[in-house]
């Protein structure tokens, strides 16, 4: 296997989890943090605890979970979820934390997971135009809990109303299905990982 391979660079692994142990934060590119499957410890404490072993991703039966390469510093090897692609569909028996042996990952029920946060953004959310769409809100596990659909008075037009989904971050657990299902090219609504 060559050094040069960023998917499984096991030195990468070895380096990013000494690193990690250290507490040193060189992680995850410029700003970007990862999105962590459900179950995960706080960061820090994850960094230092996952084996960077795959059980988990393996255990996705999405194949949601996929393994940082060297590009994420501190975190390479560890378990990410990139929503827009393939979000967590917070299965009934949470696989991957079955998986999971070192306690990075720990179980949970399904409404306290805290991977993140969704967000919406007005500016190009098509219901926020004063279009109809309810497909981040239809699709949410917890429909009119952790997204509800509100009336609010379309400033644009004087006259109609505009039913704009709105994220109750107290409910939302950051699955990202919202974002998967997302139609516009960009996605209106995204996961900010915890």
């Amino acid at each position: 296997m060559a050094l040069g391979n960023k998917e499984h660079n096991p030195f990468a692994w070895v380096v990013g989890g000494l690193l990690a142990y250290a507490g040193l934060d060189m992680v995850k590119g410029p700003g970007r943090k990862l999105l962590r499957p459900p179950g995960a410890v706080p960061e820090k404490t994850f960094l230092g605890l996952c084996l960077r072993c795959g059980k988990c991703a393996q255990a996705c039966p999405y194949r949601a979970i996929k393994i940082a390469g060297a590009w994420a510093g501190a975190s390479s090897g560890t378990p990410y979820i990139t929503a827009r692609k393939t979000p967590c569909y917070l299965c009934e028996d949470f696989h991957c934390i079955k998986a999971c042996s070192s306690g990075a990952l720990r179980e949970v029920a399904r409404e306290e997971v805290a991977m993140g946060t969704a967000r919406i953004n007005q500016a190009t959310c098509i219901a926020w135009q004063g279009m109809r769409c309810e497909v981040c809100y239809r699709r949410c596990p917890f429909m009119g809990k952790a997204i509800v659909i509100e009336r609010f008075h379309n400033y644009a037009t004087g006259k109609h109303a505009v039913f704009g989904p709105v994220v109750k971050k107290e409910h939302c657990v950051g699955c990202g299905i919202c974002e998967h299902v997302c139609i516009t090219d960009v996605p209106s609504i995204t996961v900010t990982p915890r």
